[in-house]
């Protein structure tokens, strides 16, 4: 690509044994320090672009998104592999078949975009729409932020098969006071060892803009939360907060799915 070129994309490392994204990977770029060099040559990125901003110094933002495809496509003719072009359709039948299959590479559903868009810096106001995929689930409810009497998010957990050791996959979103008060008359303490540490590590919440570690309030965990989760599921937990729906006072815990790794 000339000088003065900016595009918007997003980086990649892909499993090809697995046939799917590894999203902690690059969670382990910001940490490897002196290992980043190793750690580049064992797991190279793939710079995915979906847009292009400026082209030899031209600002295109004021350009409808068909143009702006059209320069992007032209940038890429002679690119190298590592850099890719995020796949693009006007036949809605793909595009569901894109939904319905892709699920299973760590695509998290589509982004839908008006082609006579001009681009707006973090899709802001933009005639842009997300579809991520998303399903039902249950977990056990380990812990929660915020006070006993009043929760103002869950802490997740599922039991491992193999060690029967409740392993902590996820955090709800904060709360609505409706769902604080409710949930607040179910909690229990604990009255024998909790199964996680206090604070919770860092790396078990694995989200970028949380990097200390959790403190929170331990609860015995009988409790079954139903929960809206999506496809960002990496290495046994969720990479996103869920949404808390009810609470399943119809199941125990030997009923919610295992801890999958």
């Amino acid at each position: 690509m000339p000088p003065g070129t900016v595009v918007d994309g997003e980086l990649v490392i892909f499993d090809t044994e697995a046939g799917s994204t590894v999203f902690p990977a690059l969670l382990g770029r910001i940490t490897a320090g002196r290992r980043l060099a190793r750690e580049a040559v064992a797991r190279p990125a793939n710079l995915v672009l979906f847009d292009v901003l400026a082209d030899a110094g031209d600002d295109l933002t004021g350009l409808p998104l068909r143009q702006r495809r059209s320069r992007l496509e032209d940038l890429l003719t002679d690119a190298p592999p590592t850099l890719t072009l995020c796949p693009q359709t006007l036949d809605v039948e793909l595009a569901r078949t894109w939904f319905d299959e892709l699920g299973v590479t760590g695509a998290e559903g589509l982004v839908v975009k008006d082609l006579a868009s001009v681009y707006r810096v973090g899709g802001q106001g933009s005639s842009w729409w997300k579809y991520k995929r998303r399903v039902t689930v249950e977990a056990i409810v380990g812990g929660i932020t915020g006070a006993l009497e009043d929760p103002r998010a869950l802490l997740l957990g599922r039991i491992d098969g193999r060690s029967r050791r409740l392993r902590y996959i996820a955090r709800t979103v904060p709360l609505a006071l409706s769902q604080r008060q409710e949930i607040a008359q179910l909690l229990t303490t604990p009255t024998g060892a909790h199964p996680w540490p206090q604070p919770l590590p860092a790396a078990w919440i694995g989200q970028l803009d949380r990097r200390e570690p959790q403190p929170y309030v331990q609860v015995k965990p009988l409790l079954i939360a139903e929960i809206v989760v999506d496809q960002a599921y990496d290495q046994g937990r969720y990479r996103h907060p869920v949404r808390y729906l009810r609470i399943r006072a119809d199941l125990n815990t030997a009923d919610v799915e295992p801890w999958q790794p």
